[in-house]
């Protein structure tokens, strides 16, 4: 079995992409509670009404819908439906030994397009907006996925 060795720029190239992406999950999650301590609202389950040091005067109206925290929710659902089909496509492209420039241009090409839907989701751009950097990465993520059974199957 071949050791993973860091200096060797395929593997960084993937690291450095995969661990922006694993941020962006998790960044996304801190948003979601931001927002929901900013505004007071967007809780989604009951016992959230319990009185507590973060919401001593709770109403059963914080339980509704708030459109400032469900775009943040929305934002991390799409991330994790996307990105962790990014982080195993991406590996098992990795695996394949592509040339280091292909692989620099897809894997930050899928980091720039995220980045990308986010800005568009977060300032409300039209839906074609977002479905474009959504299927810049979709794509990207298609191609290496293809390209790993390729390099097994050819």
């Amino acid at each position: 079995m071949p050791t993973l060795d860091l200096s060797d720029p395929l593997l960084a190239t993937y690291v450095v992409a995969a661990a922006l992406m694993a941020l962006k999950v998790m960044g996304q999650g801190w948003m979601t509670v931001y927002r929901m301590m900013k505004s007071g609202a967007g809780l989604v389950n009951p016992e959230d009404l319990i009185p507590g040091p973060l919401n001593r005067a709770p109403d059963k109206a914080q339980l509704e819908i708030d459109d400032y925290v469900d775009r943040s929710r929305r934002m991390h659902r799409n991330d994790l439906e996307n990105i962790p089909a990014f982080w195993v496509a991406g590996a098992l492209f990795v695996l394949t030994a592509p040339a280091l420039w292909l692989a620099q241009v897809l894997l930050f090409g899928f980091v720039a397009a995220r980045a990308a839907h986010f800005v568009a989701y977060v300032t409300k751009q039209r839906h074609e907006v977002r479905a474009t950097f959504y299927t810049i990465g979709s794509l990207i993520v298609i191609y290496m996925a293809l390209h790993a059974l390729w390099a097994v199957l050819a």
